[in-house]
């Protein structure tokens, strides 16, 4: 699966992780990921990612 990064803070989504501190589990892929959620880190929307 494709990592995403953060423009803004540069975090790093890797979907094989998911984002569990905020409910995400592992193997959650990019795409799948809700409309409302943000970057842990500095709160940017889905579209502050591009993949790596």
């Amino acid at each position: 699966m494709r990592k995403y990064e953060c423009e803004v803070c540069g975090y790093v989504y890797d979907p094989e992780i998911g984002d569990p501190d905020n409910g995400i589990a592992a193997g959650t892929a990019f795409e799948d990921l809700p409309e409302d959620w943000v970057c842990p880190l500095c709160s940017a929307g889905k579209d502050d990612f591009l993949a790596k």
